[in-house]
């Protein structure tokens, strides 16, 4: 059980025409909200365990690691028409509740648009840009990826809304950044937005991940950054996206001798 213990005060100002000048007082009120805090732990935890759906020509398989209880970092694979599959990796800025209630919103707002027109990338990014700017502060914003892999043309159609761009590694071990989309969702009412596309091959891999993965430093200072996912993916000795996965993580825990200060999140995903 996560226990948390939020305490309250009650400032009371005296006559402020008092020759004693304002008084305070505080009245200290104890409420326990741990059973709140563990309900919306369970629900987070639940959006990123579902079993993903299988879909011809793709393998993949995700993984999330958080820094606190609840994080600002999520990922999901949705079943669309026509052996199409989305995958999708957000990262809200801020962190622990705050960031947890922002990401929750992304992904609540990317359900539901996906579910009318999850085919089209930029639309399902626009209705969810525009949700979240409606329901959020206005410093509150998140970086999104939304991929469209269609499983007959082994085409991924996709949306970068500020985030990270994740990469394609080709068997020849070339390299595809995947950049084109606009700006994070919930800064603007109204964002324009346009699609990326990309040829995909068998034996290619899609890499999707949040800066909590590649910002890890050594106690050198120095930074992991996408030059070590790189070589992590590399260095993998099978290409099956559970493993590669795993290997990334620990690559990163060696670099860092695993020290972790955001949350971190990774999709691989393999062309069969």
């Amino acid at each position: 059980m996560i226990r948390v213990l939020v305490i309250m005060s009650i400032l009371r100002l005296g006559d402020r025409h008092s020759h004693r000048g304002a008084t305070m007082a505080t009245d200290a009120v104890v409420v326990d909200v741990s059973q709140d805090w563990a309900t919306a732990y369970d629900v987070q935890q639940r959006f990123m365990q579902h079993p993903g759906p299988a879909i011809d020509a793709l393998t993949y398989s995700a993984r999330c690691r958080q820094v606190r209880a609840l994080g600002g970092d999520c990922y999901d694979f949705l079943p669309l028409s026509y052996n199409c599959l989305a995958l999708a990796v957000g990262d809200a800025s801020g962190k622990s509740l705050a960031a947890a209630l922002m990401i929750s919103s992304v992904q609540s707002s990317l359900r539901t648009a996906a579910s009318f027109a999850g085919n089209d990338a930029v639309a399902v990014v626009r209705a969810v840009n525009s949700h979240v700017h409606a329901s959020s502060l206005e410093d509150r914003y998140a970086t999104l990826f939304y991929g469209v892999f269609d499983g007959n043309m082994r085409t991924l159609r996709y949306v970068n809304a500020g985030h990270n761009p994740p990469l394609v590694i080709r068997q020849d071990r070339s390299l595809i950044r995947l950049e084109t989309g606009g700006f994070p969702v919930g800064i603007f009412p109204s964002s324009t937005y346009e699609e990326g596309l990309v040829q995909l091959r068998p034996g290619d891999l899609v890499i999707a991940y949040t800066d909590g993965l590649t910002d890890v430093v050594n106690p050198a200072g120095e930074e992991w950054g996408v030059q070590g996912l790189r070589k992590a993916v590399d260095e993998s000795e099978v290409r099956c996206p559970d493993d590669v996965a795993c290997a990334i993580f620990t690559a990163m825990d060696e670099f860092s001798q695993g020290c972790q200060t955001d949350d971190a999140t990774v999709i691989v995903a393999r062309v069969q």
